[in-house]
C-alpha cells in the first residue's frame, strides 16, 4: 500500500511539474494579458456597431488568441534557448533548464500555433486567422531575431503586441470592412503603452540581458537618453489614449479615469528620467502592468 501510494505520488508530482513547464514555455501571464486585450476589444466592437455577442466566436476568440500567442512564446524560447542559459530571469526556462527538448518544444509550439489560427479560422473569420498568424510570423521571424541586433525590435515588436485588439474587433465585428476610429484608437494605445512598459522591463533587467548580448534600452544604456526616451513615448501614449473621449467614443466619465491613469503612468517615467535609478525603473513596470487593463475597461465601461 505505502509503495503503490508513493508511486502515486510521485507520477503526481511529474505531471505537476509538466504543466508547469508548458505554461512557463507559453509564459501564461503574458498570454492572459494578450487575451483581456482581445476580450476587450470584442466587446467594444460588438456594443460600438450594434452586433449581437457570440459567445462561441467570443470563445473561439480566447482560446485560439491564447493558443497564438503561446506558440509565439514558445518558438521564441526555442530560438533564444542558448542564450536564455547566461540570465538569470531565464536560466530555469524548461529548456534551458533541460526539462523539455528542443524537438519537444518545437512539437508544442507547432501545436498551439496551427491549432490556435484553425481555430480562429472556424469559429471566428478568416480575417482573425490571418491577423493571428501575422501576428505570429512577426513576433517569431522579425522581431525575436532583431532583439540581439538593434534596440529597433521594440519598434517592430510593438505590432504585434497590438495586434490582438484589432483581433478582438475583427472578431466582433466579421472582418476589415468595419474598422474605423475606434479599433485604430484602441491599436493605437496598446501600440504606444508597449515602449515605457517594455523598456522599464529593460532598464531593471539590463545587466542580466548583457550577459546573453541583449542591448534593449534604446540607447543601449541606463543613462539619461534612454529615460529621456522612455518619458516622451510615456507623454505621447496620454493624448493617445484620450482620443476616444476626444471623439466622444467614450463618456468624459471615462476620459477622467483614463487622464487619472496617464498621469501616474507619466509621473512614474518622470521619476526614472529624474533619477535614473532602477527602483524607478521597477515602479514603471509595475505601472504599466495596471495602466493597460485600467484604460481599457474605462473604455468598455464608456
Amino acid at each position: 500500500m505505502y509503495a503503490s501510494d508513493s508511486h502515486t505520488e510521485i507520477k503526481r508530482v511529474s505531471i505537476g511539474s509538466k504543466i508547469a513547464d508548458y505554461a512557463a514555455f507559453a509564459k501564461l501571464r503574458l498570454a492572459s494579458l494578450v487575451v483581456f486585450s482581445a476580450a476587450i476589444s470584442y466587446f467594444i466592437g460588438v456594443r460600438n456597431l450594434g452586433f449581437e455577442t457570440n459567445w462561441i466566436t467570443f470563445a473561439a476568440l480566447l482560446v485560439g488568441g491564447f493558443l497564438v500567442t503561446g506558440s509565439s512564446n514558445g518558438f521564441n524560447q526555442v530560438i533564444e534557448k542558448d542564450w536564455d542559459k547566461l540570465m538569470n530571469r531565464t536560466m530555469n526556462r524548461p529548456i534551458p533548464a533541460m526539462r523539455m527538448s528542443v524537438v519537444e518544444g518545437l512539437l508544442v509550439a507547432g501545436i498551439m500555433g496551427v491549432s490556435g489560427i484553425i481555430i480562429l479560422w472556424v469559429w471566428t473569420n478568416t480575417t482573425a486567422a490571418i491577423l493571428g498568424a501575422l501576428a505570429l510570423l512577426l513576433y517569431v521571424a522579425v522581431y525575436t531575431p532583431m532583439k540581439r541586433i538593434t534596440p529597433f525590435a521594440t519598434f517592430v515588436g510593438a505590432f504585434p503586441g497590438a495586434i490582438p485588439t484589432m483581433l478582438g474587433w475583427v472578431a466582433a465585428t466579421e472582418g476589415f470592412g468595419h474598422i474605423g476610429a475606434p479599433a485604430l484608437f484602441l491599436f493605437a494605445t496598446q501600440f504606444m503603452w508597449q515602449f515605457p512598459h517594455f523598456w522599464a522591463i529593460a532598464w531593471v533587467m539590463d545587466d542580466d540581458y548583457k550577459k546573453a548580448g541583449f542591448n534593449l534600452l534604446p540607447s543601449g544604456n541606463r543613462d539619461k537618453s534612454s529615460a529621456f526616451q522612455t518619458l516622451v513615448y510615456t507623454l505621447m501614449l496620454l493624448p493617445v489614449s484620450l482620443l476616444p473621449v476626444a471623439f466622444q467614443i467614450c463618456n468624459p466619465w471615462s476620459g477622467i479615469v483614463i487622464l487619472v491613469a496617464g498621469s501616474v503612468f507619466l509621473w512614474q517615467a518622470w521619476q526614472l528620467y529624474d533619477d535614473c535609478e532602477i527602483n524607478s525603473a521597477r515602479k514603471l513596470m509595475f505601472g504599466s502592468f495596471f495602466y493597460l487593463p485600467i484604460v481599457q475597461i474605462a473604455y468598455l465601461i464608456g
